[in-house]
């Protein structure tokens, strides 16, 4: 049976739920165009009667580049999100890269999300799931997809 989880109001799982659009851009280039984003897709999404969960990233730390844009940062970003979060009633969601990042991430972000690279670093993972959050992991193309339950044992390890 799937269980059904309300994440500030969008309910996913479970039966007869509709499908969520969890979108935004990849990263927060600048305060403006989160806001402009947001304003746009919560419209589309109010439009097609279809829930919304925005997601951008604060600090794409995995790029493949090291004169790659990363984002404006935990500090700024997180204001930014919440921001989207407050003027928009939208649930908000952003990645994580470090255990360090997660309690101030945890007080704006409705959903944490573990980027591929590290879907497996123990640590991180448990880090994540001990606050309370939703955990969104994305599965690494390199790990076979019945290797995702040992990732799901450790958000539950400490009952999430």
């Amino acid at each position: 049976m799937v269980k059904e989880i309300n994440i500030s109001g969008v309910r996913i799982g479970g039966k007869g739920n509709p499908t969520v659009l969890i979108a935004g851009p990849c990263v927060i280039e600048n305060e403006a165009e989160v806001l402009f984003s947001a304003e746009r897709l919560k419209l589309m999404a109010d439009n097609a009667k279809i829930p919304l969960i925005f997601k951008s990233s604060y600090d794409k730390a995995n790029r493949s580049s090291i004169s790659s844009f990363r984002g404006p940062g935990i500090d700024k970003g997180i204001k930014i999100l919440r921001r989207v979060r407050e003027e928009f009633r939208i649930p908000v969601l952003s990645d994580v890269h470090d255990k360090e990042e997660i309690k101030k991430a945890a007080e704006v972000l409705d959903i944490i999300q573990i980027p591929a690279f590290l879907c497996r670093q123990t640590d991180l993972v448990i880090s994540a799931a001990s606050s309370k959050r939703v955990i969104n992991v994305k599965k690494a193309q390199f790990l076979a997809p019945w290797d995702v339950k040992n990732i799901i044992e450790k958000i539950e390890s400490v009952g999430n």
